[in-house]
């Protein structure tokens, strides 16, 4: 991933000189478990223990003749330990280290996700109780719709992005796999308990089978949750951009001191962060789909996988991560413009209580088909002429024939838009403790 979108902690994970790292760290457990067994003697287990090592200069420049970079690896390691080192890799294939690794590579990219999560969970919770009682202007196929609590938007985004977090736990649980069991996966050169020896030092489940490789269906599950989380970001992102168009005008990214949006047009402030969001999303979702192409192999395996990997596995969750955090910076600095947000809501004279009179006239006694009737014709008085609705409801004596003065005062009032939120705002809460179980 390009430096721009990369931040240190998630980068070091999917560094090269981590991948030999993790490498390093199965090898020497097999040893260790090789060792228990009594197929090491101890004092070549000591001797690898301490030698054990690689430069990442001279795997590549052995891999220029070896073309293939776990030989290279491997051979690189060997010169540092010497004689000892003909029991690394004893009886193992390829991806026996490299998946096992990758599993741990995982488990470490995922906990930093997890982190990031934390706190835009924090942040976009702030807001959801800031603004739980702050009239807004619904809208629905981006027209207006009827008002609503302006937290809601936040508080949606609160419980979506706890689903992403436990999703995101179980792709964890799914991927941290191991596998010790040699070509084509059938233990003929190595005993299946240095498999559960090492899985067991390392934290990890010990596949019930492996085909030479760990099943790509846990790989392509894991990104797609990557890429749904992505989805979650991108829905954020969105609504941002709408509402902080020139004509809603209702929000504003945190334009910082310096800052500048255009360069022809100095009096632009652009919500920059959140098309940047919303342009990355679409990588992450290319990626999940690569992801699902690598799930079917010829036979036992093949390599087609593995360079598709070598690229969207660091990659997505590079991105992720910076979505995350960037994501995080945007709630806790969005300028929220409540004078917007009531001009808004007022702008089409009324309109929006047009299904509240509808369910009135229905409920003395008018047809819902005569009253939807009535009171769309109106409403397109309304529209046309920027009439106030309720004095054209007031006006029209079929309409009235149903209703009182009284009727309308209580009809034309935002109370019931924000009468239950209270509600939904426990049923959400309630569920996160639940941890929807």
């Amino acid at each position: 991933m390009i430096k721009r979108y990369s931040l240190p902690e998630m980068e070091k994970v999917w560094s090269e000189e981590s991948k030999y790292h993790y490498w390093l760290k199965v090898e020497l457990a097999v040893c260790r478990a090789m060792c228990k067994h009594g197929m090491i003697p101890k004092a070549d287990l000591k001797n690898i223990e301490k030698k054990a090592n690689f430069s990442v200069d001279r795997i590549y420049e052995i891999e220029k003749t070896t073309r293939h970079d776990v030989i290279a690896f491997l051979t690189n390691v060997a010169e540092n330990v010497g004689e000892s080192a003909r029991y690394i890799h004893y009886g193992m294939t390829s991806s026996d280290m490299i998946d096992t690794a990758l599993a741990l590579q995982c488990r470490d990219a995922i906990n930093l996700l997890q982190d990031e999560i934390v706190d835009l969970f924090s942040y976009l919770s702030i807001k959801a109780f800031k603004y739980k009682d702050l009239l807004c202007m619904g809208r629905s196929h981006g027209i207006h719709a009827e008002p609503t609590s302006f937290g809601l938007k936040f508080l949606s985004w609160v419980d979506e992005l706890f689903r992403d977090s436990k999703r995101l736990t179980d792709a964890k649980l799914d991927i941290t796999y191991g596998q010790i069991s040699g070509a084509v996966g059938n233990y003929a050169h190595i005993d299946p308990k240095i498999e559960l020896a090492v899985c067991k030092e390392l934290n990890l489940s010990a596949a019930d089978i492996s085909t030479q490789i760990i099943s790509r269906d846990r790989h392509a599950y894991l990104m797609q949750i990557i890429a749904l989380i992505g989805t979650t970001l991108e829905k954020i992102a969105l609504e941002i951009r709408h509402l902080q168009r020139t004509e809603v005008g209702e929000v504003e990214e945190g334009f910082a001191k310096g800052q500048k949006g255009s360069s022809a047009m100095p009096h632009k402030k652009n919500p920059v962060t959140s098309e940047q969001i919303c342009g990355l999303a679409r990588v992450l979702r290319a990626n999940a789909s690569a992801a699902i192409e690598n799930n079917a192999l010829w036979h036992e395996r093949d390599i087609s996988h593995s360079s598709v990997e070598r690229i969207i596995l660091p990659d997505s969750f590079i991105l992720l991560h910076y979505m995350i955090r960037k994501v995080s910076g945007l709630i806790n600095n969005l300028v929220v413009n409540e004078a917007n947000i009531k001009r808004n809501l007022e702008m089409t004279n009324g309109l929006v209580f047009s299904q509240i009179v509808l369910l009135q006239l229905a409920e003395k006694g008018c047809s819902r088909e005569k009253a939807y009737e009535l009171v769309q014709k109106n409403a397109m008085k309304c529209w046309e002429k920027k009439a106030s609705f309720r004095s054209l409801i007031e006006k029209d004596k079929m309409i009235m024939n149903y209703l009182t003065k009284a009727d309308l005062d209580e009809i034309f009032c935002y109370d019931r838009y924000l009468s239950n939120v209270d509600n939904i705002y426990k049923s959400v809460q309630t569920n996160i403790e639940r941890g929807y179980k």
